[in-house]
């Protein structure tokens, strides 16, 4: 991170480190996607049956079990400091925040 003008984390650990680069002084924003759970479950299953990786039942159980998961989630990456916020919010604050950076 020495030197790095801006760094993003992202994925469902992200919010972990929330609180240490608030702490550190380095937090710009923090968020969380938020999504219609039907469609992150479409999308997550038409992903899984493509790659083949595991069978059709075996890929919509595990796929029935994170949509019902998805709020819990949810409150736990907004509890640990982000901010649940829809993909186009999320990609319009952090292209504000490059575009106002000194150093990009």
């Amino acid at each position: 991170m020495t030197g790095s003008p801006l760094f993003i984390a992202e994925g469902i650990f992200a919010a972990e480190i929330v609180e240490e680069c608030r702490r550190r002084g380095i937090l710009a924003g923090a968020y969380a996607l938020r999504r219609p759970r039907g469609a992150t479950f479409v999308r997550r299953l038409a992903r899984d049956l493509a790659e083949q990786r595991k069978a059709p039942g075996v890929l919509i159980r595990r796929g029935v079990a994170l949509l019902r998961a998805e709020p819990a989630v949810l409150r736990r990456q907004t509890g640990l400091g982000a901010e649940a916020a829809h993909a186009r919010e999320i990609l319009r604050r952090v292209a504000d925040l490059v575009a106002g950076h000194p150093h990009r």
